[in-house]
């Protein structure tokens, strides 16, 4: 029965809007409620949503009651809410935003419905602005950093000095021990502020965005005066370290169908010392030579001089890596990262197209001579007596773990160490090898005059989650405590993991466990028992989900990742794959990927970037595999030659937004001393994206997966540009306060380098802008940043 209350103008329009809103948002929250307490998961959403219907129909027959009744509602929610989240802003925001926005208009309209026409409005609306300031607030928050981690010591910067100050940058990693670490301190925390573009170069090569894969996730290398560049087409550029101006271009005339691009390239002169073998080569005609990996399988020396092929280096300056490898479809054998300089060899790895079937390409990893190109050595996974070519009629064990990321050398200790993958395919592997399973998802340390395993440590056993090594070893000496150090290998890995290993011995140096793991019922896979925790270094981004670690834009799609999630098996990091769906969190991207790590030697602070993205997979019997099945990321893969296909979905909202709470990447300083992280923040916004795809064009500093490298200098700051934001940013090593950005053309997936000019002692910051991996725009850019003249 109605009050008789007659609402006009403007509180009427309230009324309506609040009823109209209440009664269309209950009635979503209320049926996704009763579905999501159907399948386990909590009543609080259905009882909510209830209580909402039959407030807005209270409302709208004018009855103060409704507005009672949403605000004692309302009141519970906040109480779930911190008792569901607790007191962590982006999934409080979640929960209860959209709910206060509706508490807002109630305080409005509550002194209209009164049966008084002398009824005091103040006490509500004074409500309804502290409900306002709240929701402003909150509003505000989403454009602040929320620090996961805060930093709580002081960090020391040492002074560079001269005889210590880097001259060039001559490896991917700027060193063979891949720390991304430069003895430069002109661009320090004091003028970082003052930094500008001092020029811009193009390789006239983008790399097409239209599902090839085609990426530019270059590093340059730099030697002099002369700055050498790969693009993802296989192409090397020379350019003048201070102007950019183009000084030769070498064209390999490469094709490949897809995952075109150049992470980095090799580089050899003859003053190098050689600690390996003896060098019996005649002068060589390249007395500077670089080392091109290309996307058809080949690997190129080049006069870094001129440009030109080395003619004493293979056939004419080309070595064909296809051989010994027997059947290669296009697209199936590649390379990707760099190749790595060892003394006089250079040795590869490569990429193969996991998942499409049992007989890949071998995973052989071999190692050629620097100045003729002769085959040095080859490790065959899968054929131990196998170290040079294959005999007549045979080729390299096909379908064998291989070493796609890069790879790292310590000199003194005359040692490889290749970042295994896994045997292909991916996610079932009871066809494997007791080989395949002894040096999969491993470190394999091999001797790098002859290639004979030395020792190797695993970090996951019958590897079935695409859990291979993607990162460059990180080869540092820490500090034992008793003036002396020990020579330490430091590994992140895709499940989230770091693993610290005497790198002559490969023993732990930080604690590792071997846990029990779930095991999985699908018929003829057999299953670990156990797998490795490293428990001595942090853990980063993959904590075991539960529903309350579900999020959403809003409490519709924060529903919806709920119920996917109950709807799904999720049994931690090494939940097995079955013909159920299940979530598999970090999903096969990571955790931590090729980027790799840099460090500050003098504090012994390493800096990992991550992204967080779940895999939601089941397994698909043979019979109902499409045959034209070919997710090369997500979608089904066939793997041919198993009882299965496999299918592979991101964990995404509807909206297309990571379904647990946020961050979605983050960096993290990690002090490798005491194992602990020093400091963690969210890093990159939604400026450049957002749901749907949509940009939103706002800065909001949520955190977004990562994908690329980072830079380390002496004077105390970290460059990164691997964000789904357009934007190159440099953040206090100390506290992980970001001190300084500049907008980008495009986004970047490269690694940051930088060096000092030996014409002009002018110290550069090198980033290159391909694009961004979940952008559109692509570029073909080269930017250097320096301060002014009067800043040095």
């Amino acid at each position: 029965m109605a009050t008789g209350i007659s609402l006009k103008g403007l509180p009427r329009v309230l009324k309506w809007l609040l009823a109209g809103l209440m009664f269309i948002i209950g009635l979503a929250v209320g049926a996704l409620g009763i579905k999501l307490a159907t399948v386990g998961g909590t009543w609080f959403f259905a009882l909510m949503g209830l209580v909402m219907i039959v407030a807005s129909a209270l409302i709208a027959r004018n009855r103060r009651s409704g507005i009672a009744l949403y605000a004692l509602a309302f009141i519970v929610a906040l109480i779930w809410s911190v008792s569901d989240a607790g007191w962590d802003f982006w999934p409080l925001f979640s929960r209860l935003f959209t709910f206060g926005v509706l508490a807002f208009l109630c305080a409005i309209i509550w002194p209209f419905l009164s049966v008084s026409p002398h009824a005091k409005k103040g006490p509500a609306f004074g409500l309804a602005a502290v409900i306002a300031v709240v929701l402003l607030a909150s509003l505000g928050g989403m454009f602040k950093t929320h620090t996961l981690v805060s930093a709580d010591e002081e960090v020391p910067v040492k002074p560079v000095t001269a005889g210590e100050q880097q001259k060039n940058w001559t490896h991917w990693g700027n060193t063979t021990h891949g720390d991304r670490f430069a003895a430069l301190d002109q661009i320090n925390k004091q003028n970082v502020d003052k930094l500008q573009v001092a020029w811009v170069a193009h390789t006239g090569d983008i790399p097409v965005s239209n599902g090839s894969g085609a990426e530019d996730q270059n590093t340059p290398l730099q030697v002099g005066d002369t700055l050498f560049v790969c693009t993802p087409y296989s192409k090397v550029l020379a350019l003048d370290v201070d102007s950019g101006k183009e000084k030769w271009r070498y064209d390999s005339k490469a094709t490949a169908p897809n995952w075109q691009r150049c992470r980095g390239l090799g580089y050899y002169e003859e003053s190098q010392k050689v600690t390996t073998a003896e060098n019996n080569s005649a002068p060589a005609a390249c007395p500077r030579r670089l080392f091109l990996p290309t996307t058809d399988a080949r690997l190129i020396a080049i006069n870094a001089d001129t440009g030109k092929p080395c003619a004493d280096f293979g056939d004419k300056g080309v070595v064909d890596l296809s051989v010994g490898m027997g059947e290669i479809k296009p697209g199936y054998y590649q390379q990707t990262s760099t190749p790595l300089v060892a003394g006089n060899v250079v040795v590869l790895g490569g990429r193969v197209a996991d998942n499409f079937s049992t007989d890949e390409p071998p995973g052989v990893v071999r190692a050629y001579d620097v100045h003729t190109g002769k085959l040095a050595w080859a490790w065959d996974p899968g054929n131990p007596n196998i170290t040079g070519l294959p005999p007549e009629g045979q080729t390299y064990t096909r379908g064998t773990p291989n070493v796609w990321s890069a790879m790292s050398y310590d000199a003194k200790l005359n040692l490889v160490y290749l970042p295994t993958g896994n045997a292909t395919p991916d996610f079932w592997a009871g066809e494997r090898t007791a080989l395949d399973d002894k040096y999969s998802s491993s470190i394999v340390a091999v001797d790098a005059t002859t290639g004979k395993v030395r020792w190797h440590y695993q970090t996951t056993h019958h590897d079935l989650w695409d859990f291979d090594l993607p990162s460059q070893p990180l080869l540092t000496d820490l500090p034992d405590g008793k003036g002396g150090t020990t020579p330490v290998l430091v590994q992140t890995s895709k499940q989230g993991m770091i693993f610290m290993l005497n790198r002559e011995t490969g023993e732990p140096v930080a604690k590792v466990e071997e846990r029990p793991v779930p095991a999985g019922n699908v018929k003829g896979e057999r299953y670990s028992p156990t797998q490795p925790y490293s428990v001595g270094m942090p853990m980063i981004g993959n904590e075991t989900l539960k529903e309350s670690d579900m999020w959403g834009a809003t409490p519709i799609d924060l529903l919806l990742c709920r119920i996917q999630f109950k709807e799904m098996r999720h049994q931690g990091i090494f939940t097995p794959p079955g013909e159920d769906r299940s979530l598999q969190y970090p999903g096969s991207l990571g955790g931590m990927n090729w980027g790799s790590v840099s460090v500050d030697p003098n504090n012994s602070l390493m800096f990992v970037n991550d992204m967080r993205l779940g895999l939601a997979n089941y397994m698909v019997p043979r019979a109902k595999v499409a045959k034209d099945a070919s997710g090369i990321e997500m979608g089904i893969v066939p793997m041919e030659g198993t009882p299965y296909g496999a299918m592979r979905e991101r964990f995404l909202s509807p909206l297309g937004i990571p379904c647990q709470k946020p961050p979605f990447g983050t960096m993290s300083a990690v002090d490798l001393k005491s194992g602990k992280i020093v400091w963690q923040v969210p890093v990159g916004t939604v400026e450049d994206t957002g749901p749907l795809g949509i940009r939103m064009h706002m800065p909001i500093p949520i955190g977004m997966p990562t994908l690329g490298a980072s830079m380390t200098t002496q004077s105390g700051l970290l460059f990164f540009a691997g964000t789904q934001d357009f934007y190159l940013r440099a953040f206090d090593t100390a506290t992980g306060k970001e001190v300084w950005k500049d907008r980008l053309p495009v986004g970047s997936q490269s690694g940051p380098m930088t060096y000092v000019s030996p014409k002009t002692g002018k110290q550069y910051i090198i980033i290159n802008a391909g694009g961004a991996r979940q952008s559109p725009d692509r570029g073909d850019y080269i930017i250097a940043y320096a301060l002014p003249d009067a800043q040095k």
